[in-house]
């Protein structure tokens, strides 16, 4: 049964006639224009293969241009300011000075000091731990005398480290351990404040060594305490001036890659003074490791490509705690997540996680994100990188730039185009194109930000590290490797907990008694990770 038509309401009758006529009129006009335009029958198959082939040599050239242009315009990596004029003259060609008079620095542009400051600032109020050991050790000055060279990534966070064992009585010459981390006004504002810090965003290689030899090689000036981060900075005291190294009267490395040399330099005999592992303590492996990754991954993929990660194929070379935590994020999102591992517990904890392991092999040429984060070398080769699929996406979330075999992809044969900051397409003779990002080097402190308050957890471990080694007698610790003691590690979370409103519960002595434990800690042994 149809429905009569509604009756117009009263005085509107005619309006509503005349709104008829001009749509009609409209549509009219309209079935005018298309039968006048010539007919076309739609080829949906010979579409999908135009669609579907690569773009010409021509077309990808503009294609480029445009694309660097409009990102580049409202991209930012790292939160970083940045003076595009500074650009073409190189820090190391500059004369810069700071308010107080002092050169003794090489950054980007000491201009750029006021803004670090505030980045600075931003960052202390999510570290309040460690301000909070500034303050209670201020007074007793524990790096009296210490003469600390350090070598890592140059941020906000790591600023207020640097500021906190100045604060303890420490003198501190700095450079970047990695050439795409730091954050140029950061710098500034650290030369500003009067730390002798030679390190910008963009670094060459030769740069990188020369800062890290102007940190070291100082008339008057002799480090006896190193904070690495990669091994880099302990690698070059050691064979370049090794009179130096036999005085140092500790090393903190934090990174997997930097305990790995230490570990090679023990077992060879050569290693002369004690070195404190920091990377394995509890509250680095199980918090900067797996947290700080399972939020930066994201960070640094978002804003370098815009990718959706829902159904996308991802392949994550390794499942520790750094592959642990990208894992984690991806599956949330909805990416099918894929797992290699050459250790079977790993692999294990993968399969229970609900992740399939597999050889790359079986992979490369169905995945959309290649992941390495092993700290090995060679994890994806050439061969694996001919076979990747059109627009495949590859990154490094390890230390080192050596899991990415990226040497490989500078040949004749193959064309690169820088599309945006830290986006290179390497492009094929066929016109497949692989998006490489950051030239393989760590993604998320070269590509994005990480977040301060897990960062605080490691730079606090970092600095009783420091303390401990600086203050300990001798004797204590000999000429090897040591790991973190298990109470300085629960020192360290306790020190996090009052920023969540935690409130632990004590033993009684009855309980302590029966575990065998002492009612303030240690609670784990040492062997614990």
């Amino acid at each position: 049964m149809s429905m009569p038509d509604a009756m117009p309401l009263p005085g509107v009758g005619e309006e509503l006639k005349q709104a008829k006529e001009i749509e009609d009129a409209e549509k009219y006009s309209f079935m005018a224009t298309v039968t006048k335009a010539p007919k076309k029958q739609i080829q949906f198959a010979d579409d999908m293969q135009e669609f579907t082939k690569f773009p010409t040599k021509t077309g990808r050239r503009s294609l480029s241009r445009s694309i660097s242009q409009s990102s580049t315009d409202s991209y930012s990596s790292a939160a970083s300011y940045t003076d595009s004029s500074d650009d073409e003259v190189s820090p190391r060609e500059k004369q810069q000075t700071n308010s107080k008079g002092s050169s003794n620095f090489c950054v980007k542009n000491i201009k750029q000091a006021e803004f670090g400051r505030r980045e600075i600032e931003i960052a202390e109020q999510d570290m309040s731990a460690l301000i909070s050991l500034r303050k209670r050790a201020q007074g007793e000055k524990p790096l009296a005398g210490a003469k600390i060279v350090g070598c890592t990534h140059i941020t906000a966070q790591t600023a207020v480290l640097i500021e906190t064992l100045c604060a303890l009585g420490a003198q501190c010459r700095w450079s970047a351990c990695n050439i795409y981390s730091t954050q140029n006004e950061v710098a500034a504002a650290l030369a500003e404040a009067g730390v002798a810090v030679f390190a910008w965003k963009g670094e060459s290689e030769d740069d990188f060594w020369w800062c890290i030899d102007r940190c070291v090689n100082l008339d008057g000036w002799q480090a006896n305490m190193i904070l690495d981060d990669g091994g880099d900075l302990t690698h070059w005291v050691y064979k370049k001036y090794p009179n130096v190294f036999k005085k140092i009267r500790g090393i903190v490395e934090e990174s997997v890659t930097g305990v790995h040399r230490l570990y090679q330099l023990s077992k060879a005999g050569k290693l002369c003074v004690p070195a404190m592992n920091v990377n394995d303590s509890v509250t680095k492996q199980k918090f900067d490791n797996l947290y700080c990754c399972r939020e930066s991954i994201l960070d640094g993929l978002k804003r370098t490509t815009d990718v959706m990660f829902g159904g996308k194929q991802v392949v994550v070379c390794g499942y520790g705690e750094v592959g642990k935590g990208c894992c984690a994020a991806l599956k949330a999102l909805g990416a099918i997540v894929y797992i290699t591992e050459i250790d079977p517990i790993c692999a294990l904890q993968a399969c229970m996680d609900g992740f399939r392991v597999v050889k790359l092999n079986e992979v490369i040429r169905q995945v959309d994100v290649v992941i390495t984060c092993t700290g090995n070398k060679n994890v994806v080769t050439r061969e694996h990188l001919d076979r990747m699929k059109n627009s495949c996406i590859v990154c490094n979330m390890g230390h080192s730039n050596t899991e990415i075999d990226v040497t490989s992809l500078r040949t004749p044969e193959l064309t690169w185009e820088r599309v945006r900051s830290q986006v290179d397409h390497v492009i094929w003779p066929d016109g497949k194109r692989v998006v490489l990002l950051a030239e393989g080097r760590l993604l998320n402190l070269s590509c994005s930000t990480v977040p301060t308050f897990v960062l605080s957890i490691t730079a606090t471990t970092q600095a009783l590290a420091l303390i401990e080694l600086y203050n300990a007698p001798e004797g204590r610790y000999k000429q090897d490797v040591y790991l973190l003691p298990k109470k300085m590690d629960e020192y360290v979370a306790s020190l996090h907990l009052p920023s969540f409103d935690a409130h632990l519960t004590e033993l009684t002595d009855d309980q302590a008694k029966y575990l065998g434990l002492n009612k303030n800690g240690p609670f784990k042994p040492n062997y614990y990770r």
